[in-house]
Order: structure tokens, then C-alpha cells, then sequence
């Protein structure tokens, strides 16, 4: 994996001068590259699939979670509680596909997962008015996945929710409160809630392609800065806002209440990005991110260069 990750990023590297608005015009003619806030180009590279290589689920469908099987307790899911409703998105499914656009409470979503950098969040689909809906670019972004929306083929950059290139730059999407659990905690919680089922892809769903990923020395196609304080580039952080707690810390302390937010840990969730089999991935915990009156904030739990890259003045949470 290790050997196969540098050969890639040399070749990416390498290759990097083709990273134009004139080398993607063939493959992206809708596309305003007119409009953009991205300072340079080179920041804008292959991930190696094509646009829609990973396919985007639209309008999955959904089992009750009492009656789920094949799932391992400790697996990692995305879950999303809206207007009563409670829904569960596995982690097996969503490392294949990244993004899942879907309708809760009456409200179009977009579940996403970037396994690169480890980032897990949700939003509205909603921009002025207009529904719209996501697929898979194939281009990164510091180590992040590049959305694009089918209505305009604008370019969104999925660490922050906002359009980076086309007709809608400047636009941002409304991050919705979620968060990575244990397939155990979700089911304890809900047993009547929803959980995705299988989608109809030929996919080896439970396996882990990234394997020993977050605990390599390196981010796979990232040559940005590494993180300051010592803290390893792929150590898990929980972002709320501009601010990063390193999850070292909250596994140690298990609570902490600080800038107005409670962060809360506890063990019993498997890395989705180590092991072969995702469910046989070693114990990162889980979080929970609420406010002083016990709401649910938006948050990612995102790999330490990501969040360096994308908030390179944020503020670290280290503690004493």
C-alpha cells in the first residue's frame, strides 16, 4: 500500500503542469473556469478515477435498522437526525461512493465521505432556491475531494462546503449536524431508525481499500505544510468551526467543555481506514459535538493536514 501511495504521488507530481482550465475544458464544457477562488491551478490535481469514476448514490434506499444484517458492531456509520427522523449511513458504502444525495424530513441532503482526509459531513442541497445535486469530480484538492453539482458543473470544495470553481464560486453549502458513530451506538439508539441499504453496485462493500492508510508518514497526493506542534499529519482532529481539538486529547480527557462547545468520547468505533476488513479496524472512539444547552453542532473529524490546509490560522485545542 505504502510503495503504491509514493509511486502515485510522484506521478501525480510530476504531471502536475498539465493542471489547467485548458487540459479539463474537454471533459468539463459546462464548466465556468472563468470563476474562480482557487490562487493556483497546481492545487487542483487527478485523484485517478475520472468525473463520476466514483459514483454518487441519488435516492438510496433504506431498511429498518432492527432488521440489518452483515454490518459489524463496531463499523463506522454517518449519522444524521433531522425533524424526527434518524438515518444511518455505513461507511462501507459511502468509501465507495462518497457522496449520497438524499431527501430527510423534507430537506435534500448531501452525505459525504472523503476517506483521504477523513472528512465526514452533511449539508443542505439547497443554494438560492435551487436543489441541486452532487457527483464525484475525480479532482483533489489538498488530499479533499472535489464535488461538482450536475445543474451548473460548478466545482465544490467538500472540507468547507463552498464552490471553488464555475458559475456558482463563492457559493457555500449549509453544514448540517452529523457525525461518525459505531453501527452499535446507532442501533441501541434507534432500533426503529433507517440505515442505508446495499446499493446495486459490483462493490466489495466492508473491505478497505486504503489500507494501513492512517498510519502511513505521508497524506496520499498531498505536498502541502504538515502540522505544527509535532501533531502527525494523519491524527485525527475534530474541527468545529476554525478551531481543531486533536482526538489524542479527548480520548485522554473524554470530555471537554471550552470556546462554548461540549466535545464528548467514548470508545467502541473501529477506523474505517486501517484493516483490510473495515470491522476489524482498531478502537478510535466516537464523538459527540453539542452546545452548552445540549444541541448538536456541525463538526468534522478530519485528518490533521486537512484541516491545517484549509485553516492554516486556526486555533489548536491542545490543553495544558
Amino acid at each position: 500500500m505504502r510503495v503504491a501511495l509514493s509511486f502515485l504521488f510522484a506521478v501525480i507530481l510530476s504531471t502536475s503542469a498539465l493542471a489547467s482550465p485548458e487540459f479539463w475544458r474537454h471533459e468539463w464544457p459546462q464548466t465556468n473556469f472563468e470563476k474562480t477562488t482557487v490562487p493556483n491551478w497546481i492545487e487542483i490535481i487527478s485523484g485517478g478515477p475520472p468525473k463520476d469514476g466514483i459514483p454518487a448514490i441519488s435516492d438510496p434506499s433504506f431498511v429498518r435498522a432492527s432488521g440489518k444484517t452483515g454490518i459489524d458492531p463496531t463499523e463506522p456509520v454517518i449519522t444524521l437526525e433531522m425533524g424526527g427522523a434518524a438515518r444511518a449511513y455505513p461507511i462501507r458504502y459511502l468509501t465507495w461512493h462518497e457522496i449520497v444525495n438524499d431527501v430527510v424530513a423534507g430537506v435534500p441532503v448531501a452525505v459525504t465521505f472523503c476517506p483521504l482526509c477523513n472528512s465526514a459531513l452533511s449539508f443542505d442541497r439547497r443554494v438560492d432556491g435551487r436543489v441541486l445535486s452532487f457527483g464525484v469530480s475525480g479532482k483533489l484538492r489538498h488530499s479533499d475531494m472535489i464535488m461538482y453539482d450536475r445543474e451548473t458543473e460548478s466545482w465544490w470544495q467538500q472540507a468547507i462546503g463552498e464552490a471553488v470553481v464555475g458559475e456558482l464560486t463563492g457559493a457555500e453549502l449549509t453544514t448540517l449536524p452529523s457525525w461518525m458513530e459505531s453501527w452499535a451506538e446507532f442501533t441501541q439508539r434507534h432500533p426503529d431508525g433507517l440505515v442505508m441499504a446495499e446499493p446495486a453496485f459490483n462493490r466489495d462493500y466492508g473491505r478497505n481499500p486504503y489500507q494501513g492508510y492512517d498510519t502511513s508518514g505521508r497524506p496520499f497526493l498531498y505536498s502541502g505544510e504538515l502540522p505544527p506542534h509535532g501533531i502527525d499529519a494523519l491524527a485525527r482532529v475534530v474541527r468545529v468551526g476554525d478551531r481543531a481539538w486533536p482526538m489524542e486529547r479527548l480520548a485522554r480527557e473524554g470530555e471537554v467543555r471550552e470556546a462554548g462547545v461540549v466535545i464528548s468520547w467514548r470508545a467502541g468505533q473501529a477506523s474505517a481506514l486501517d484493516t483490510a476488513r473495515i470491522g476489524a479496524g482498531r478502537d478510535v472512539g466516537s464523538i459527540r459535538v453539542r452546545d452548552g444547552q445540549g444541541r448538536d453542532l456541525p463538526h468534522d473529524l478530519m485528518f490533521a493536514f486537512a484541516y491545517h490546509a484549509f485553516w492554516p490560522d486556526g486555533a489548536w485545542m491542545l490543553g495544558n
